[in-house]
């Protein structure tokens, strides 16, 4: 997995446990590709500051993510259920396929 997709599945899974500062530098650099520079800018930081807490959050989140495994979880998780979608595709009877496609957007959408 791409360090920066890996990033933004980790604040997706505990950007609540993070303060509203780590979780909003995340964002700004893993979800909007902002820089260091222009993260810091409007807050009056360096971008040195930004790059340190942006790497403190990066531990938290791996520390996170080692000790409870959400994000890994969730992943199998959406993989298998494409597994399905795919599977459901090829049955023929189309209110058995309806049923179980809704049923995969269903859960889809609790994750």
């Amino acid at each position: 997995m791409a360090k920066e997709l890996k990033f933004v599945m980790l604040l997706d899974c505990y950007g609540d446990l993070l303060t509203e500062r780590q979780r909003s530098m995340m964002e700004l650099y893993y979800c909007e590709d902002l820089s260091l520079a222009e993260i810091g800018e409007p807050l009056d930081i360096t971008r040195q500051a930004v790059r340190s807490i942006i790497k403190r959050t990066e531990e938290i989140l791996l520390n996170y993510e080692e000790k409870l495994g959400f994000a890994e979880k969730l992943g199998s998780i959406r993989e298998r259920l494409d597994h399905i979608e795919t599977a459901a595709g090829k049955i023929t009877d189309e209110s058995v396929k309806n049923e179980i496609t809704h049923e995969i957007e269903e859960v889809q959408e609790l994750l």
